[in-house]
């Protein structure tokens, strides 16, 4: 999870959202320290998550699914349509956390476990910042677990009997898409950055962000998490 670091400019503002305040303070301790972090506001729930976000206007919030009042995913699903700026990390205990999927269709933009260190959640913090999603690789792991796999069984063909004819094409991919365009959608889904995603289909960069543009544009998706959570939903990847 190498994010470069923000360029030399004001602090990353963030709040804190945690309902347990060993971990809510540990982590304030811990990103309060870094060089460019400023911790703005703590929260023990989710409605002074809101209220600290309205107060103080920060860059992002680190936020955690599990919190009383008001939980994780309805806060980020009212942070989104409030406060569309604050850019929302979520922190998890497990990274099987079926909310994963619900937290991404708030529009949670990146998704780490609560074990990652505090150098692994300032880059999240800042990534997701400047428009980008982060995904814990473990958490990944779990969504694309999570996907139905279609499986095709292979039919066995006895010596001598004609094969079949061969199966119809797949169903064109949804809302316009093309087929390129699912193509690099399923590569966003697996985490591939653009240049990685430049360098697997021998595109370039400009050619790869101008589909990732029209991708956006099509499937309703603001930034590469909600383009990660439309995949899923419609099984690309």
């Amino acid at each position: 999870m190498s994010i470069p670091a923000r360029a030399a400019g004001p602090p990353l503002r963030i709040v804190v959202a945690d309902d347990q305040a060993s971990v809510r303070e540990g982590l304030v301790l811990l990103l309060g320290g870094l060089a460019g972090i400023d911790v703005v506001g703590a929260a023990a729930d989710g409605e002074q998550a809101l209220a600290l976000v309205a107060e103080h206007q920060p860059d992002a919030i680190l936020l955690d699914l599990h919190m009383p009042v008001l939980d994780g995913i309805a806060a980020t699903r009212r942070l989104t349509a409030e406060h569309p700026g604050v850019a929302v990390v979520v922190l998890t205990t497990y990274a099987d956390d079926g909310s994963v999927i619900e937290a991404l269709r708030a529009g949670a933009r990146s998704y780490l476990t609560k074990d990652a260190d505090r150098t692994e959640i300032a880059s999240a913090l800042r990534a997701a910042s400047d428009g980008l999603a982060v995904l814990d690789p473990r958490v990944q792991a779990a969504l694309l677990a999570a996907v139905p796999q279609a499986t095709v069984p292979q039919a066995t063909v006895p010596p001598g009997t004609a094969r079949p004819a061969a199966t119809a094409p797949p169903a064109p991919p949804p809302d316009g898409l093309t087929q390129r365009e699912a193509e690099i959608l399923a590569l966003i889904a697996q985490g591939l950055t653009n240049p990685e995603i430049a360098e697997r289909l021998f595109l370039s960069n400009h050619t790869v962000k101008t589909h990732i543009s029209r991708i956006f544009a099509k499937t309703g998706s603001r930034d590469r998490a909600a383009a990660i959570g439309y995949a899923y939903r419609h099984d690309i990847g």
